[in-house]
């Protein structure tokens, strides 16, 4: 089997767990190929947190759920020294805490306060925690997961836009339709019936990470046109100087996209491309990864906050008035 053929087959089986929220599922993976950290934001009960247990059931890698709450400490996630007696002689020696796993599950993120959160951010960027002034580098299979609930303010922190930058993408997760919400009925009575003894238990297939790194060598090599180059470019500009496409679209926005977005939409943009069987990117790859690495890093102008503008109609926006050159 090829590296994308191994990438599908672990899309097919959790996407067996979890039904109806197929683009989630998409988004999960992209942000495994494309090397990157996922902010999911959806109401309760939506898989979330069922999705990246499912990914870590079905790929060999060690998964770490952190509950983040008010009462969290930075050394509860990046481990810190202890103090160890041994044969009349004592010793510092750290211990890691549990960041140090290849997947990371931020649950409700924003429960924690900002010295909490800060405790990811070199984490994330680095790939790496450092303590007592020595630094222990992280699995070179790792991404983090961060989860919060988007109607819930009272004893929430918002995360800051330095540490929201580092996300690759924020996803927005929806409720299931009729169809799919009948069939997760029946999928946790099949699986209470499993756990209670009265069905057989399916063996679990789990997919060696290798394949993500060879999967990620060949999505490296997937071609980018200097028209494309050009069009990803002219989306973050048009975020920045809003003004040389629309006034009414520069009244909306108050700070556009970083480089970091630059860099995102390339990188998905290539995952996506070489997800769908294709070696090159084309405009439509773009236009369908846009909202969810742009979402995150608009900050929006009090005009666009009081007519309830949410950012993905502003993307929207953006994409309607930027041409492919």
């Amino acid at each position: 089997m090829t590296a994308r053929d191994d990438i599908i087959a672990l899309s097919a089986r959790i996407g067996r767990s979890i039904i109806g929220q197929e683009a989630m599922v998409e988004r999960l993976l992209l942000g495994l190929l494309a090397n990157g950290h996922l902010l999911v934001e959806g109401l309760p009960g939506l898989a979330k947190t069922r999705a990246i247990k499912s990914l870590a059931r079905n790929l060999d890698a060690e998964l770490s759920r952190i509950q983040f709450t008010p009462d969290l400490l930075p050394a509860d996630i990046t481990g810190s020294e202890i103090y160890f007696s041994e044969g009349g002689r004592g010793e510092f020696k750290f211990q890691q805490g549990p960041i140090f796993a290849s997947l990371i599950l931020a649950d409700e993120i924003n429960r924690a306060p900002a010295k909490v959160q800060s405790a990811l951010l070199e984490a994330m960027e680095e790939r790496q925690v450092t303590v007592g002034g020595k630094s222990y580098p992280l699995p070179a299979l790792f991404m983090v997961m961060a989860t919060q609930n988007p109607i819930e303010q009272e004893g929430t922190y918002p995360l800051p836009e330095a540490q929201l930058d580092r996300f690759l993408m924020h996803v927005e997760v929806g409720y299931p339709n009729e169809t799919s919400e009948g069939a997760i009925m029946r999928l946790n009575r099949d699986e209470e019936n499993e756990a209670h003894g009265e069905g057989k238990p399916t063996p679990q297939q789990r997919l060696d990470p290798q394949a993500i790194f060879e999967a990620r060598k060949e999505i490296g090599a997937v071609a980018v046109s200097d028209p494309i180059e050009k069009y990803i470019v002219a989306l973050v500009f048009a975020t920045r100087y809003p003004d040389r496409y629309d006034k009414d679209l520069a009244k909306l926005l108050q700070v556009g996209v970083s480089p970091r977005g630059v860099i995102g939409l390339d990188k998905v943009s290539r995952s996506y491309a070489w997800l769908k069987g294709r070696d090159y990117v084309i405009p439509d790859d773009v236009k369908a990864v846009v909202s969810d690495v742009f979402r995150h890093r608009l900050i929006l102008s009090y005009e666009a906050h009081a007519s309830n503008t949410a950012p993905d109609q502003v993307i929207d926006r953006i994409v309607e008035l930027v041409a492919v050159s």
